[in-house]
């Protein structure tokens, strides 16, 4: 799918026709300290998708420079999230696979008089930062020698000193008006066992250093990243400059994607899952990719949320109900209808021949006629939903209730005539009248009714479990004092329900998707779903006030 104009295309359009480079190379870098969210699937689709329109390539690299966070946990679920997004990936690569050459590159900063190592903790360095009004202070061992400071960072890196005694910091301008240009710390000391270099190294790179380093060592041409980050582009432009890099990339920025009532920070999601508010980082209910999987988000639809977003400097919210209208466009023409009843309540037609059953035809998707027609089975007893019964009923309630009449979808009219109750005077049974004459497709005309219910023949009912969402977090845009984002966790995000499905069903599988005629569009869970009970997670409601 083509990209529409925008400013970032603009600049890799102007650049090979100018020859500034002859191909575009971008890349998708994400931190493997937890699992990819929709916000990351904006900038996968950026990445990947402008690369792709100019016949260019994107490298996926994990920017795994803190031991202390990641895991290679995170590194197989992010490459599984890009792949199910559909895109494609030059080459797997890792920031900790330049760790030689990113220490070599500090030592030139050293021997250039660029670097040197303080002896002061993170807490009196914060202090020395001054503010955005007032400059910062100079380190009394800004001044060390380069001898001194190229000996003691290679004894930082023979593991000589604890964690938090020694830092690197650049030699920069502790009065720049951009406080990122203000001596920023490029190496720490963290004895921790790294993912994929062991413990070989005891010192590491800070992300402002590494990423600029990695970007030219990979020859990206345009380093794409969010506004939060526009602040940074000096120093990122310094270290490629300074350390002397061949490849010269240019960092770009666009407006990260904010979703109303969604948690948008790993952090925090990471806390979701540590603090049990959630079954994992795939809970339906989170805003992860795998989470939007196993909920039954399709790609597709993703990757149309994301172009329709477009690429914009902009970063305000967008209403969550705008990702559901594209699960609802993509999955109308691919989804099989069917009927599921909810908290069911039985109903035995009383004027239906015992122990018949026919089956009646219905089609599995009337907006795709070419998926055919399925066999619903009819007989004597059926289930309806308790919601769709009243004793007593008010005004315009057009639905079951004593002597009132309504259509079964694809069957025949009924009629209730007797409401049955246990001891405590709960409803637990109608009985109930039809009349053979009514047979959807029969072509009768003879009365007309309001009412139209689903239901689920009652012998052959297959039990299932539906798991209904509300968001996971209640609006917190105006968060009280004293309050975290924790306590604005809605308590009635998951609502669990039994009930039936039609017995075609009996064989479905994870991630098997359906639209349920009046509750939606649902997907086969892919963690509680049973042989003897499917669950189903619903994706969506059948309807929005959405407008694009």
């Amino acid at each position: 799918m083509e990209i529409n104009s925008n400013f970032i295309k603009n600049i890799m359009k102007e650049d090979l026709e100018t020859g500034k480079h002859d191909k575009v190379i971008t890349r998708f870098p994400p931190e493997p300290n937890g699992y990819l969210h929709i916000g990351h699937a904006k900038s996968i689709f950026i990445n990947f998708g402008l690369a792709d329109e100019f016949g260019g390539q994107t490298n996926l690299r994990f920017d795994d420079t803190n031991p202390l966070k990641e895991d290679v946990e995170y590194v197989n679920s992010i490459k599984k999230d890009v792949e199910w997004l559909g895109y494609e990936w030059e080459n797997l690569l890792f920031a900790s696979d330049y760790f030689e050459e990113m220490y070599n590159r500090a030592v030139l900063l050293i021997k250039k008089g660029l670097a040197y190592v303080d002896d002061l903790s993170a807490d009196e360095i914060r202090e020395h930062r001054g503010t955005l009004t007032e400059p910062g202070k100079e380190s009394p061992y800004r001044t060390r020698s380069i001898e001194e400071s190229l000996q003691l960072f290679e004894a930082m890196r023979n593991g000589e000193y604890g964690n938090g005694e020694k830092v690197l910091r650049a030699k920069i301008d502790m009065a720049s008006p951009n406080i990122n240009l203000r001596d920023p710390v490029i190496y720490r000391i963290a004895h921790a066992t790294h993912h994929n270099t062991g413990d070989k190294w005891c010192i590491y790179p800070m992300y402002a250093f590494a990423h600029p380093l990695e970007d030219a060592i990979e020859g990206v041409t345009h380093s794409l990243c969010t506004t939060e980050f526009e602040d940074q582009r000096p120093l990122y432009d310094w270290v490629i400059r300074e350390c002397e890099m061949e490849s010269t990339p240019q960092q770009i920025e666009f407006g990260r994607l904010n979703i109303t009532n969604t948690v948008m920070s790993k952090r925090k999601l990471k806390l979701l899952v540590d603090e049990n508010y959630v079954d994992g980082w795939d809970d339906p209910r989170m805003p992860t990719i795998s989470g939007l999987r196993r909920k039954g988000v399709t790609p597709e639809a993703i990757r149309n949320f994301s172009m329709e977003l477009g690429i914009s400097k902009g970063s305000g919210a967008v209403d969550a109900a705008m990702l559901d209208h594209f699960v609802r466009e993509d999955l109308k023409l691919k989804a099989p209808r069917t009927m599921g009843v909810l908290n069911p309540l039985k109903v035995v037609i009383t004027n239906y021949p015992e122990g018949e059953v026919e089956m009646l035809d219905a089609e599995i998707n009337p907006e795709n006629p070419e998926m055919g027609i399925r066999q619903i089975p009819f007989s004597r007893e059926i289930y309806i939903e308790q919601e769709d019964f009243m004793e007593n009923p008010p005004k315009k309630y057009f639905r079951l209730f004593p002597g009132n009449e309504v259509r079964l979808k694809h069957a025949y009219f009924i009629k209730c005539e007797e409401v049955i109750k246990d001891e405590e005077g709960n409803v637990i049974e109608l009985h109930c009248t039809y009349d053979k004459e009514t047979k959807s497709g029969s072509g009768f005309t003879g009365r007309k009714v309001k009412g139209t219910l689903h239901w689920v023949e009652a012998t052959q009912a297959i039990p299932a479990e539906f798991r209904l969402f509300e968001p996971l977090i209640n609006d917190d845009d105006e968060m009280e004092d004293g309050k975290t984002f924790l306590d604005y966790v809605n308590p009635k995000s998951l609502e669990i329900i039994q009930g039936f499905i039609e017995p075609n069903m009996k064989d479905v599988q994870a991630q098997d998707k359906f639209q349920f005629f009046r509750h939606g569009y649902f997907n086969v869970d892919t963690k509680y779903t049973t042989a003897e009970m499917p669950v189903f997670n619903r994706i969506v409601s059948l309807k929005s006030s959405f407008k694009l």
